[in-house]
């Protein structure tokens, strides 16, 4: 079943939107912050996201650019404000398809369809974890936080992909170093140790103070 995340600031259009989306055997959630759209997008993993442009705190324009750099999910514009310049803009913004309001619902949600067919016909979504408000993409490695990028190694990705997979729990030294050396082959724990402080200096560097948490003798955990 496809998910539809519905950032919509009119409660009665995200209402009718999402219970039109449920005759088409669609799930939907209705954005409850509108201050952190994107942990409601990570924690949710949809397969496409209806934004409006007129939004509390921050526009839909900010939160298509946000996304963008999460995700390549498909971005429906939904707005009264459909002149030229604006269809333009969002289309500049990444978006994929710009709906003008007022609208029907079938014909709204038979768009979404075909940009989902279109979509995920040949390929799978890429989720999304979240933890502190950094985000790892598990499709291309890439780490954002605050809006940056966070380089990584293929080891550092592969660490903090285990962490994050197993977030408010100890991983083992033995279970991370089976994941990033999958070997029969002698390898230091020292080099297990290189690797994970060279991560810290990352996260921190970046904001992200105290990001892994050592728990001696046993392993590691992001909590």
């Amino acid at each position: 079943m496809y998910r539809l995340l519905i950032v919509e600031d009119e409660r009665s259009i995200a209402e009718a939107i999402r219970e039109q989306a449920g005759l088409w055997d669609m799930d939907s959630r209705i954005i409850e912050d509108f201050r952190d759209v994107l942990t409601e997008f990570a924690a949710y993993q949809p397969h496409i996201v209806l934004l409006d442009i007129g939004l509390p705190f921050f526009d839909g324009y900010h939160w298509c650019r946000e996304l963008r750099r999460l995700s390549r999910v498909p971005i429906v514009f939904l707005s009264s404000a459909s002149d030229n310049m604006n269809i333009v803009m969002a289309m500049n913004m990444g978006a994929d398809d710009f709906i003008a309001k007022p609208f029907d619902g079938n014909v709204l949600v038979a768009k979404l369809q075909a940009l989902l067919r279109r979509t995920y016909d040949f390929a799978e979504s890429v989720p999304i974890l979240e933890h502190r408000g950094a985000f790892l993409n598990t499709g291309d490695g890439t780490l954002v936080f605050e809006g940056k990028s966070i380089s990584l190694s293929k080891n550092e990705y592969r660490i903090l992909l285990c962490l994050m997979e197993s977030k408010g729990r100890v991983v083992s030294r033995e279970k991370l170093m089976e994941r990033l050396w999958k070997t029969q082959q002698f390898v230091d724990e020292n080099t297990l140790t290189v690797n994970v402080n060279r991560l810290r200096k990352k996260l921190d560097a970046a904001g992200l103070v105290d990001f892994i948490t050592t728990r001696v003798g046993v392993g590691y955990l992001v909590e």
